[in-house]
């Protein structure tokens, strides 16, 4: 069974940095893309990068495109978000998923994903 442990995730200003770690289990990560997605508070969960299964390209959304950065390694089978400028519209939790493309990823069903517990990033002064 696909499993996700999220963590990283923590208390910081605006304008500041956080690095989020996802460690997977029960898949390789060069079987299948995989990416982020952050739920705002009282929001729908929402798509923000994805990196393919070769890891030779990236996906972001409008939001966050300049500012994070996501990454993996392929021996930890795990992939990292750096998170630099934070605005205190990135504050939520923040979850990881895969799929078999990037493209499939963006559209990915919700329900349907065996999700992790997350990891809790607040941005506020």
């Amino acid at each position: 069974q696909v499993q996700f442990v999220e963590s990283g995730g923590d208390l910081v200003q605006p304008g500041g940095s956080l690095r989020l770690s996802c460690a997977a289990s029960g898949f390789r990560l060069n079987n299948a893309a995989i990416g982020w997605f952050h739920q705002a508070p009282g929001a729908q969960r929402e798509f923000v990068p994805c990196i393919n299964n070769r890891l030779t390209a990236t996906s972001y959304s409008d939001s966050v495109k300049g500012r994070f950065t996501i990454s993996a390694d392929n021996e930890k089978n795990t992939v990292y978000l750096q998170m630099n400028s934070l605005e205190p519209d990135d504050t939520g939790a923040y979850y990881c998923a895969t799929a078999f493309t990037c493209a499939a990823l963006r559209r990915i069903q919700l329900s349907a994903v065996n999700w992790g517990q997350g990891t809790q990033v607040t941005v506020s002064s």
